[in-house]
């Protein structure tokens, strides 16, 4: 899947098959925090480590997003959120 056609998908009503994180980004993309954040919530994967901290970031909770990029092993983002979405879609596509 490339960036554009995951962007695509989210004209659908449900998700197509995705790892952990790329459907927690899909369901952030609808902003479905809540589910995003159940998709990431308990793996001890860098990559959803990563989305995790992403996603607290979002909302507004730095210290815990603080917490999630040190799990995730990056340093916290500062730039806008849209960017760091971007960022981390084209790294989980590869």
């Amino acid at each position: 899947m490339t960036p554009a056609q995951f962007h695509a998908s989210l004209a659908a009503e449900t998700p197509p098959t995705l790892s952990p994180p790329l459907l927690a980004l899909w369901r952030d993309a609808k902003g479905d925090w809540d589910g995003a954040h159940k998709c990431v919530d308990t793996s001890a994967e860098t990559q959803a480590m990563w989305v995790h901290a992403y996603l607290h970031r979002r909302e507004g909770d730095l210290g815990n997003a603080g917490y999630w990029y040190a799990r995730a092993g990056r340093p916290p983002a500062t730039g806008p959120l849209g960017q760091e979405f971007e960022e981390i879609l084209a790294v989980l596509l590869g």
